[in-house]
């Protein structure tokens, strides 16, 4: 008998995003919708009003699954800066009220304007929100520091900003290079492994 793949639609509308999770997750066989996807209906995602990259991951996956019946992928991201007090955080996509990221990114420098201290982290946290009600997060971090200008032309976002510890940019990695490396590839990487074998047991926290 055929098992038709899990179907999982991808609730950002960040394309890079979206390619980024469809290409990592590939080797699972899910079946991973966008989405404009036209078999879906036109979808709409709530404001992100959390304090949390969980709460505000989940507000969207559970907003996607209630809209589909299906089961939803969400990712809530951000840049934490220590010279900031952690700014912009949870803030990031929405950091100075600008529309672009290379806005965002000449807003952020100008806030570290005689900042000495350029000490930051990338996080992301995935969460799978199921039709019966429950969730599954996953979370990944990466340490750097600030550059005093934009390096690079891939990626997107605060990437041409952040500074590894080999020296290049995050905007300076090839595809495959961030995938191995980035806050949201090891959150990848932590829900592959816990869906190798099917689906993982359901020993998972409910946000009410």
């Amino acid at each position: 008998m055929t098992v038709e793949p899990m179907r999982v639609v991808v609730a950002t509308s960040n394309a890079g995003k979206v390619a980024e999770i469809q290409d990592a997750l590939q080797d699972l066989g899910w079946e991973l919708l966008a989405l404009n996807d036209p078999r879906l209906p036109r979808l709409m995602l709530p404001e992100e009003t959390g304090s949390t990259y969980e709460e505000n991951a989940a507000l969207k996956a559970c907003a996607v699954t209630a809209q589909t019946g299906l089961v939803a992928l969400a990712d809530d991201s951000g840049l934490e800066v220590a010279a900031l007090s952690g700014a912009p955080g949870v803030y990031s996509a929405r950091y100075g009220n600008v529309g672009s990221d290379t806005e965002r990114n000449l807003y952020l420098l100008e806030q570290m304007r005689g900042k000495t201290e350029r000490a930051a982290k990338f996080i992301s946290v995935l969460l799978l929100s199921y039709p019966d009600g429950h969730l599954e997060t996953y979370r990944g971090e990466v340490q750097g520091e600030l550059l005093q200008g934009p390096r690079g032309q891939n990626g997107f976002g605060y990437d041409p900003l952040f500074l590894l510890p080999d020296g290049r940019s995050m905007a300076e990695l090839s595809v495959q290079e961030k995938r191995a490396i980035s806050h949201r590839g090891r959150a990848l990487d932590a829900l592959k492994a816990a869906h190798a074998h099917g689906l993982p047991g359901r020993e998972v926290s409910r946000l009410e």
